[in-house]
């Protein structure tokens, strides 16, 4: 019998902040362009193909980039506008295929397995991504392959603006000659491992043998050494708006002692807050619920730009308990929740990053990630002794909150 192999897409939109900017005024078409914190001390979110012949990159401080490209033109951006056409070309890319997954703001994996017999996945392809830009006036690339790991590597060979299709069994061969930095989960850390030992082309991992990348990078390794050959098995797993993390507390005695209200909010707040940078998440759309003793239950949500960053989250949360709070009545539950989430990769708060509150959270995560969640705390969240009950990213188990006691 013949074995259907599987068709997978990826799509990602080109230097998509840049390309949303220029959409708005098109007299950047062509500048060299910088976004991010706009003053000395931010950082760059992203940045035209004009400016990466400088040098430049994203996740680079602003005067860095400013000093190799001084003809960049500097844009703060604006993340509702992102999100906007992020949301656009998400409903037309999900309305077109079996199963779409978001994995950030501007980037898709789609399962085409066995369209082929109706219409041919590339010329399908093709026409989605020639939809996308016909309706948002915004360039995107894909890779269509076996597997996630062959089609994410073929569109970055793609870009900008173009697509390359990976056929079954060619997997090996395409990856080969291209630099080990292009495999998905190698990082600068494990890039200098690897070069350390001489490695430099993917080429070379192909041919070593499983164990040896074993034993320098352990189950890393592994993976790693999988990917070089092609093989990912991991499914598209489908994108849902509804993706949430939340935690609530049910008082011992219903209370309304307002600064242990608010001393918890905060603690809940910031402790999801890490929640969400340990996965690399970001979120937009904030949830404050309240529970009066009569068990009348209330709750206001609101959007935000997409962030994981404790100045931006705590203020929102504060800001919609001020709203929803009756001080007539006792308190029996409070319940936070983070919803619409993203992938988020470093950055927390596009625009308002700077280095020294990027290297503040790195530092304080990491006393956390080694004594616990609770072992760094606000002032205002000291009140909570405990957080309470936890709901983790739907389908993302390693993201749980811990019930502990200072």
């Amino acid at each position: 019998m013949h074995q259907t192999h599987r068709s997978i897409l990826h799509l990602d939109l080109d230097t998509f902040f840049v390309s949303v900017e220029r959409q708005l005024d098109s007299r950047l078409n062509g500048k060299p362009i910088l976004i991010g914190g706009t003053g000395d001390r931010g950082v760059v979110a992203s940045c035209s193909y004009e400016t990466r012949a400088f040098g430049v990159h994203a996740g680079m401080p602003m005067r860095q980039a400013r000093a190799m490209c001084p003809e960049a033109i500097v844009i703060r951006g604006n993340s509702l506008n992102y999100m906007k056409l992020s949301e656009a070309v998400t409903d037309i890319v999900k309305e077109s295929v079996p199963v779409c997954e978001k994995t950030s703001i501007d980037e898709f994996y789609a399962d085409l397995t066995g369209m082929d017999r109706f219409f041919g996945c590339w010329q399908f392809s093709t026409e989605l991504r020639e939809r996308v830009m016909r309706e948002t006036g915004l360039p995107i690339s894909f890779g269509l392959s076996t597997c996630k790991t062959v089609s994410k590597v073929a569109t970055g060979e793609a870009k900008p603006d173009g697509s390359i299709r990976v056929e079954n069994g060619l997997e090996k061969p395409f990856l080969g000659p291209l630099s080990i930095r292009k495999i998905p989960q190698v990082g600068m850390h494990t890039y200098q491992t690897l070069r350390n030992l001489g490695v430099r082309r993917i080429h070379t991992i192909q041919e070593m043998p499983r164990d040896l990348m074993h034993q320098v990078l352990g189950m890393n390794g592994l993976a790693i050494w999988r990917k070089a050959q092609g093989v990912d098995p991991s499914p598209v797993i489908a994108y849902n708006e509804r993706k949430s993390i939340s935690t609530e507390r049910t008082f011992a005695q219903d209370t309304t002692d307002l600064n242990k209200l608010q001393g918890l909010l905060v603690a809940m707040a910031e402790n999801l807050a890490y929640q969400l940078r340990r996965g690399k998440k970001v979120t937009a759309c904030v949830t404050v619920k309240v529970r009066y003793a009569d068990f009348d239950t209330r709750s206001m949500q609101a959007r935000i730009p997409y962030s994981a960053a404790d100045h931006v989250l705590i203020p929102k949360v504060r800001e919609l308990f001020d709203r929803l709070y009756d001080r007539r009545v006792r308190v029996r539950l409070v319940g936070i929740r983070f919803s619409h989430l993203v992938g988020g990769g470093t950055q927390m708060d596009l625009f308002e990053d700077t280095e020294e509150r990027t290297n503040l959270y790195q530092a304080l995560d990491r006393i956390r990630g080694r004594f616990g969640d609770r072992s760094v705390v606000t002032a205002a969240g000291m009140e909570a002794r405990t957080i309470g009950r936890s709901n983790p990213f739907n389908g993302d188990a390693p993201l749980l909150l811990a019930n502990r006691h200072q």
